[in-house]
């Protein structure tokens, strides 16, 4: 009698990165993978201790396929802004993980890949070494943050989106001005959250990097900033 087949690494994360498309990461599970497989969950306990790890791996990989399409072009803000722009389209292919990125950390390639390419945009701004690692921080916690509420928008589905745009017409168009004046007021021009997200997350991230330059043009220790061409 043939023995099961053994699975490779990268074939369970292929698998595993197939059955996301289908369920949310809490309903995830190595059980559910290994039946999809037609082993069972020990045979892949050996590959990955625990499902958390599995996530982070097949999440990192989003990461991966980010970097692969990325050249770093253009001032330290450019580099930035393209590099999240990049992340994000990588997540929207699989936003069922989007969460698990924010929710964990990783110590994986493409992980570290993201982390390199933004600690050295801010080493080209100018900003003092001692404050590059707090800046990192914001900018991580913020595009984390951008990339896992756009995903959560647009893992709904059409009925529950539809559901969703009535319950803010009614409660927006249908506030008693009384009790909510602003918003009878401002009311027809609001828009709900996943309208214009690609705008919104652009503004948003442009609004940090501008502080950042702002503290870098305050401090006379901070020296002049440089482009990706002269890294």
């Amino acid at each position: 009698m043939a023995g099961r087949k053994r699975w490779s690494t990268e074939e369970i994360l292929d698998a595993a990165a197939d059955l996301l498309r289908t369920t949310d990461a809490d309903s995830f599970s190595v059980r559910k993978l290994a039946a999809a497989l037609g082993t069972d969950s020990s045979s892949l306990y050996r590959h990955f201790r625990s499902k958390t790890e599995l996530l982070r791996a097949v999440a990192d990989r989003i990461l991966l396929a980010a970097m692969d399409g990325y050249r770093p072009e253009g001032d330290w803000k450019q580099r930035v802004t393209s590099l999240a722009l990049h992340v994000r389209e990588a997540f929207g292919q699989q936003p069922q993980l989007a969460t698990v990125w924010g929710r964990y950390a990783s110590s994986g390639t493409g992980s570290r890949l993201v982390m390199e390419e933004v600690l050295q945009a801010l080493r080209a701004s100018g900003l003092p070494d001692e404050q590059i690692p707090t800046r990192y921080h914001r900018i991580a916690v913020l595009i984390a943050a951008l990339v896992a509420s756009e995903a959560g928008v647009s893992t709904i589905t059409p009925g529950e989106h539809e559901q969703g745009m009535e319950l803010f017409r009614v409660a927006v168009l249908g506030a008693d001005p009384e009790r909510f004046p602003a918003l009878a007021h401002f009311g027809r021009d609001l828009h709900p959250l996943g309208t214009d997200r690609r705008a919104a997350f652009e503004e948003i991230l442009t609004a940090q990097l501008a502080h950042i330059e702002t503290s870098i043009h305050l401090n006379p220790a901070t020296g002049p900033a440089v482009s990706a061409n002269d890294v």
